[in-house]
């Protein structure tokens, strides 16, 4: 959808956040991919990167024995205690109690639960704010939402907004990621727009997200980039910090490295903490790890010798 054949509503909201230059955007990433980060820098940055990411299993066979490996591995990614845990592991709704189990309550990795009716946020606004309240009640500490992206096109605005206002209320103390799911936003200038969107209806400790993972297109380094000049943004004129999730297809440590770079350039050292930055990434968990062993080494791992992660979304 072009910009000049967007409902009124969009168009007027993409007059007040303003466009996004496509061609710099571009420029600018590719500048991040050719940072140079080595020896203890890159192992600074490979703990780094595990310390964010979101450990995920989103699939109709898990159980709640392979949740809990999931959790331990979550806990203890590789055997050197150098390595820190992952930040979250993230599940459906109805695997969070035994989740919180083998997490116990006072646990170092946070306990995320998708919900909204991941992936599509297509069903009633009550039964989504149920599915939250029952995964808040179970014990996660954060959920995932997606946005109504049929109706941000269209541009019902405020029922979108207002959504994201509900669930955030229903959250309570758990704090809240909103997923835009970029790949069907399709343009930039969307993308700034559903952020913009969205930062307006979140608290510190909150996140904006790009993808749930389930679409051909997921994170990018430029459709990330929107984002993070748009939290940018939104930081400089309220004073409110968002957190930023990149989710899907980010499978390696040399393109985690190049994110972590964007973060930096872009928000600066406090958004480099899990906190206010995660991956949504779990297939990247075991290439860290490789990579941290030949930092310690001088040799690779074979990819069997860590266990595999779940799916990555």
């Amino acid at each position: 959808m072009r910009a000049s054949s967007a409902p009124p509503a969009l168009r007027r909201w993409f007059a007040a956040v303003g466009p996004v230059d496509r061609v710099g955007v571009e420029e600018r990433v590719a500048k991040f991919t050719t940072r140079s980060i080595k020896k203890a820098a890159k192992v600074q940055g490979l703990k780094l990167a595990v310390s964010m990411v979101d450990l995920t299993t989103l699939e109709g066979k898990d159980t709640p024995g392979k949740v809990a490996s999931l959790c331990r591995k979550a806990l203890r990614p590789h055997d050197d205690p150098a390595v820190p845990p992952a930040a979250a592991v993230c599940l459906y709704p109805a695997m969070v109690r035994p989740a919180r189990r083998t997490l116990g309550l006072r646990s170092p990795v946070r306990l995320a639960s998708v919900a909204t009716a991941f992936p599509s946020g297509q069903t009633a606004l009550a039964t989504r704010l149920a599915e939250v309240r029952r995964a808040v009640a179970d014990g996660a500490d954060e959920i995932d939402m997606v946005i109504n992206r049929g109706a941000f096109l269209a541009g019902e605005l405020t029922r979108v907004r207002d959504e994201i206002a509900a669930v955030v209320a229903t959250c309570g103390p758990a704090a809240l990621k909103v997923i835009l799911e970029v790949g069907e936003l399709e343009t930039y200038d969307h993308i700034r727009a559903a952020s913009c969107l969205a930062l307006g209806e979140l608290r510190p400790g909150d996140f904006i997200k790009t993808s749930t993972g389930k679409t051909a297109s997921n994170a990018t380094l430029a459709n990330t980039q929107v984002m993070l000049e748009a939290i940018r943004d939104h930081y400089l004129e309220t004073g409110v910090a968002i957190g930023m999730k990149p989710a899907g297809g980010i499978r390696t440590a040399k393109q985690a490295l190049h994110f972590l770079v964007a973060v930096k350039e872009t928000l600066g050292d406090a958004w480099l903490t899990p906190a206010r930055y995660r991956f949504g990434a779990s297939a990247l968990l075991n290439d860290l790890v490789r990579q941290l062993e030949k930092e310690r080494t001088g040799a690779y791992p074979a990819p069997y010798a860590f266990s595999e992660a779940a799916e990555s979304y």
